[in-house]
C-alpha cells in the first residue's frame, strides 16, 4: 500500500470526532449519522484503501449479494447444539492464555515514526510483533531500547500513551 495512504490513515486515527466526520462526507460524499469514533475511522480508512488499491470485482460483489440474500441462515448455533444424550457440553475456547491486543497499539501495516536526536525511527506494526530496520521486535520498548541503548516503555518513546485528542487529561488532587 502506498506510504502516503498509510500515513493519512495513521493521522486519521488521532483525529478528532468532528475531523473524522468531516473526512467521512468528503471520502464518502454523504453526511454520517454516527458519533462512534472507531466505526468512523474504520470506515475511512477501508476507502481511503478501496480507492487506492481497487475496490471489489464485479464477480466478488455479486457473491457478497449472493451471500447477503441468504439472510435466513442462523448465525450463531442454539446453545444445546452440542448435546451428547441430552446434555450440554460447554466448549471452552482455545488459546486461552494468548494476550490480547494493546488498544493503544495501531492496525498491524501502521508504520510508526519517531525522530530521535536528529535520526528518523521508522517501525512497521505486524499482526505479531513490529519491523525495524528489517529486523523482528517482539515490543516497542525492544525497539526504543535498541534506538536509544536506556531502557524506555515502548509506547511512551513512540507516543502512543495519549488519549485520542492529544491532550492529557489534567489531574485533579482532592483536599484532604
Amino acid at each position: 500500500m502506498d506510504n502516503a495512504v498509510l500515513m493519512e490513515i495513521e493521522k486519521l486515527r488521532r483525529a478528532s470526532l468532528t475531523a473524522l466526520r468531516e473526512k467521512y462526507r468528503e471520502v464518502f460524499q454523504e453526511e454520517t449519522r454516527t458519533r462512534h469514533r472507531e466505526h468512523l475511522f474504520r470506515r475511512i480508512a477501508w476507502r481511503l484503501q478501496a480507492l487506492a488499491e481497487g475496490d471489489l470485482s464485479v464477480r466478488a460483489r455479486g457473491r457478497a449479494l449472493q451471500i447477503a440474500r441468504d439472510a435466513d441462515l442462523r448465525m450463531v448455533a442454539p446453545k444445546d447444539f452440542f448435546a451428547v444424550d441430552g446434555e450440554a457440553i460447554r466448549i471452552t475456547p482455545g488459546d486461552r492464555h494468548r494476550r490480547e491486543q494493546d488498544s493503544r497499539l495501531p492496525l498491524p501495516g501502521t508504520l510508526l515514526t519517531r525522530t530521535w536526536k536528529g535520526r528518523t525511527i521508522l517501525v512497521e506494526v505486524l499482526a505479531k510483533g513490529f519491523r525495524h530496520e528489517n529486523q523482528h521486535y517482539s515490543s516497542l520498548s525492544a525497539i526504543a531500547v535498541a534506538v536509544t541503548g536506556t531502557r524506555w516503555n515502548g509506547l511512551a518513546f513512540f507516543k502512543l500513551t495519549r488519549p485520542m485528542g492529544g491532550e492529557r487529561k489534567e489531574r485533579r488532587h482532592a483536599k484532604k
